[in-house]
């Protein structure tokens, strides 16, 4: 059946205005899925927190994720797919998903600092502008996701690892999900780009496991390094916490990417993917077909 998204959409924007209650009702009747990891023992987290950073493009479409109905749209098709367990996003995004009420028995992860916007000059001041411990809690999500870049010659990195301990430690109290997207990162040009080098990545987990007063309910989000192999193992060696892959971008070539991740899934602690752009706008504008390769990699 066609879907008509833009009259979606004003039916989304005519709720929020008229009852934006509705938001909090849906949340609380939401069925909770029975594993975080799904039935396979592997996640599968679709990511959708890139715009809230002003993170708008995939590949080479550069305003992609501005069209909320279409974002919409390629949402709900890969969180209906089967062996995608959740979704990662921000408040504006999620609360349009569980208006639509396609959150049911999958996992749910607040994105928690959006404040380091992409391209500004104050980047690395990552600030907690998403949702906080008490947010993620009321709403019965999983967990909060947070960026963490350190540039060692920039000291607006340390506010951030500060807090980012907090956020772990206080979602550990509620015995919630910290999820850590750790980086070494460096000015290049004038812009911040991440080290995907070995020892980048291995120093960056090496911190990120460390944060807070327990790592017990802490999970780290990597990239894959390398080709997904030998130097990926390396890295992973670092922790013994749960790992998740991220996709990264958009890649012209998508099987060398999947050819990666399935070579990186072969490490004992890495349990799954958080993928957004990659799976979202793959280049064949194909989400189904793109998110059931991802899953079969699983």
């Amino acid at each position: 059946m066609r879907v008509d998204w833009p009259e979606v959409v004003r039916g989304i924007a005519l709720t929020r205005a008229r009852r934006p209650e509705r938001i909090t009702e849906l949340a609380q009747a939401r069925t909770r899925p029975e594993s975080l990891l799904g039935d396979n023992g592997k996640a599968l987290i679709i990511a959708a927190d890139h715009p809230a950073r002003g993170a708008l493009a995939a590949g080479d479409r550069p305003l992609a994720m501005a069209d909320r109905a279409d974002l919409l749209r390629r949402l709900t098709i890969a969180l209906a797919r089967p062996g995608v367990t959740g979704v990662l996003g921000t408040a504006d995004v999620l609360e349009d998903l569980l208006l639509l009420e396609a959150l049911h028995d999958r996992s749910v992860f607040g994105s928690m600092n959006r404040g380091g916007l992409a391209g500004a000059s104050f980047e690395l001041d990552d600030r907690f502008t998403g949702y906080d411990t008490a947010a993620i809690a009321r709403n019965g999500f999983d967990g909060g996701k947070m960026l963490l870049r350190i540039d060692y010659s920039d000291d607006r990195s340390a506010a951030t690892l500060a807090a980012c301990a907090a956020a772990v430690s206080e979602l550990a109290d509620e015995r919630l999900i910290a999820m850590v997207e750790p980086f070494v990162s460096v000015r290049d040009g004038g812009r911040l780009r991440n080290d995907l080098s070995v020892r980048a990545a291995t120093t960056a987990l090496a911190v990120a496991s460390g944060l807070g007063t327990t790592s017990a309910y802490t999970w780290l989000k990597v990239p894959v390094i390398g080709d997904g192999g030998e130097e990926m193992a390396q890295v992973l060696a670092t922790t013994t916490l749960p790992t998740l892959l991220l996709g990264g971008e958009v890649a012209a070539d998508q099987e060398a990417t999947y050819g990666r991740w399935k070579r990186a899934l072969r490490n004992p602690t890495v349990h799954g993917l958080v993928v957004g752009r990659s799976l979202l706008y793959p280049p064949d504008d194909d989400v189904a077909r793109a998110v059931d390769t991802a899953a079969g990699l699983l």
